[in-house]
């Protein structure tokens, strides 16, 4: 019987929140990530086009378990839509598909935002991750297939119009739920203005619970490369690192004592007394001297773990 191997790396856990440059992918930033700080395992929250830039929260180690917590969060982005052309891609890359002399007013504009607020019905673009019968989209549609995407529902918080620099351009900024496309909004609104449009810049500045005061960029990681001293060069990096339970601050908390956060690693419930108990709650975390012990549920007078966090956080 072959022995599992050891993995690879150091057993860092936390949470980075990159400021991603234009024209790096999101595997391909995680890779770099994980590479700079010889993590063992690292995973993004949500894949962020290489045309666009901003935040892309990357977790090491422990933190790919929280993953999901900060996918579900809300987001802010902001978006240039150019008008005139509708284009395969919906942003930049792709190549026309429509065209129009009209250019929209921007009191046109503002009296659109409304249609576009709320719980909407919105078509995925044919270049996205969606799965087409087990295929990406994107697959499917750089062989040249134009598939029928059903449509789906998504939550826009927000929608404001923040500048017309000029006729040919609107600057927005919108603050949405999971799943939601952005340049599905550009062709969208641009098809109702009869002017077509397609986003020519994006950049998202919030993933919740996370802002913009959290990120790094690529820049400022690299230049600690030239640190020749390893352990120093990795004690640099690791001070960029979100504790791994910041990520489930939205969630109901628990704090409990070191006796009980034994008994939740090893997988077992513990009792919640007292008038300060906590009410039921089908998601929540627990921690133990400021540090993730596990997420679970709150059900009858218990905290019942589903998940455990044993390493560094």
């Amino acid at each position: 019987m072959a022995r599992r191997g050891k993995n690879k790396g150091r057993p860092v856990s936390g949470w980075l929140i990159l400021d991603k440059p234009v024209d790096f992918g999101s595997t391909e930033a995680v890779s770099k990530i994980r590479w700079l700080f010889k993590a063992q395992k690292a995973g993004h929250a949500g894949t962020l086009d290489p045309l666009a830039s901003g935040m892309l929260p990357i977790a090491l180690g422990d933190a790919t378990k929280t993953v999901p917590y900060v996918m579900d969060g809300r987001k802010v982005y902001q978006f240039t839509v150019t008008w005139g052309e509708e284009r395969t891609t919906d942003d930049l890359e792709g190549t026309a598909s429509q065209s129009s002399d009209i250019r929209p007013r921007e009191d046109d504009i503002r009296s659109l935002l409304a249609k576009y607020t709320g719980i909407i019905e919105q078509v995925p673009p044919q270049f996205s991750a969606i799965k087409i019968d087990g295929n990406r989209a994107y697959d499917l549609a750089r062989s040249g297939e134009v598939m029928d995407i059903p449509s789906r529902e998504v939550e826009i918080h927000r929608l404001d119009l923040v500048a017309c620099p000029d006729a040919d351009r609107a600057v927005f900024e919108v603050e949405c739920g999971k799943g939601t496309y952005v340049r599905s909004l550009a062709r969208d609104m641009g098809r109702d203005l009869q002017c077509y449009g397609h986003i020519s810049q994006l950049r998202r500045t919030f993933v919740a619970p996370f802002d913009e005061e959290d990120m790094v960029t690529l820049a400022e990681l690299i230049e600690l490369e030239d640190v020749e001293d390893d352990a120093e060069r990795l004690a640099a990096l690791d001070a960029y690192l979100i504790d791994t339970g910041e990520a489930l601050t939205l969630l109901p908390h628990v704090a409990v004592s070191d006796q009980q956060a034994q008994r939740l690693r090893m997988g077992n419930p513990i009792l919640l007394r007292g008038r300060d108990a906590p009410l039921p709650a089908d998601e929540a975390y627990a921690t133990s001297g400021g540090r993730l012990i596990a997420i679970g549920a709150i059900a009858q007078g218990e905290f019942r773990p589903r998940r455990v966090f044993g390493g560094s956080s």
